[in-house]
């Protein structure tokens, strides 16, 4: 089911550059129109119309807030063993296999 006439793409760019200079030039509606030889009741039929479109075409995109990270140091950690042994560990360590390699360090020494 149509509308009417179909879009004239062309006569709509022309009035949206013509909207834009009247927006850059300052003048009033009547001013404007009158030193481009355009006619008022279609420039303000125009204006309306190219505004509708504009409102029209606005679609919202669905927005996902993802919470902050948080801050990891860059410098490894140092571990001091009670027997004097220290091991350095990197960020992003994985924690389980740091535990059986405290439980192994931390073994008393075969007599």
């Amino acid at each position: 089911m149509s509308q009417g006439k179909p879009r004239d793409v062309h006569k709509e760019q022309q009035w949206r550059k013509w909207i834009e200079r009247w927006h850059k030039s300052g003048l009033s509606v009547r001013a404007f129109c009158d030193q481009h030889g355009l006619s008022q009741p279609s420039f303000y039929a125009w204006r309306r119309t190219l505004q509708q479109r504009d409102q029209a075409s606005v679609s919202f995109v669905p927005l996902h807030v993802l919470p902050d990270k948080p801050t990891v140091s860059l410098t490894p950690l140092e571990v001091v063993l009670p027997n004097g042994r220290s091991l350095r560990v990197a960020p992003g360590f994985d924690a389980i296999t740091l535990r059986q390699l405290l439980a192994v360090l931390e073994e008393a020494p075969p007599c």
